[in-house]
């Protein structure tokens, strides 16, 4: 496993091998890329129980917001939000998506476990985000709320999962 430097990245999206969209330079760290979050949140509705079996819908448990300033999101509340780009990698890389130590220190967890990105996705990337703290944290739209790291794959795979081309939560 071989992760990429900003200079390992930069080859990649110039190449055309590496697509974030939107994205400026900036955003790219030593070892990793900013992402920013979108203004959509599935926030959960009252349920008794929800089924963990291959064919649940979390549509069905949850409801689509789009907000236009902030997302309140109380302790411990729990809700899905998406990244405003969209991530292409080819066949030889996948990535990591992680939370911004900025943010983990007040409470925010970004992923509670898929943080894992296939190699060959074409998509934008849920976030599964909880508030493990005591107070209220409030979620701007446009924040670079996580970050992406690049691995190089040995071998080739193409992610062609159920949520290979998602674009919206």
């Amino acid at each position: 496993m071989t992760i990429l430097t900003k200079t390992e990245i930069l080859k990649e999206i110039k190449k055309g091998r590496v697509k974030i969209e939107p994205m400026s330079q900036d955003q790219i760290g030593p070892a990793s890329v900013d992402l920013c979050l979108g203004n959509e949140f599935r926030v959960f509705k009252k349920w008794k129980t929800a089924p963990i079996s291959e064919n649940v819908d979390y549509k069905k448990f949850t409801e689509l917001v789009n907000v236009d300033k902030y997302k309140i999101l109380g302790p411990d509340e729990f809700v899905l939000g998406i990244t405003k780009e969209k991530i292409t990698l080819p066949d030889n890389i996948c990535g990591w998506l992680t939370g911004r130590s900025r943010f983990a220190r007040l409470g925010l967890s970004i992923h509670i476990t898929a943080s894992f990105i296939q190699p060959g996705i074409s998509n934008r990337q849920v976030l599964e985000i909880k508030n493990v703290s005591k107070i209220p944290l409030i979620l701007y739209p446009g924040t670079r709320i996580c970050q992406i790291i690049l691995i190089s794959a040995s071998g080739k795979g193409k992610y062609q999962g159920a949520f290979a081309k998602q674009d919206s939560l």
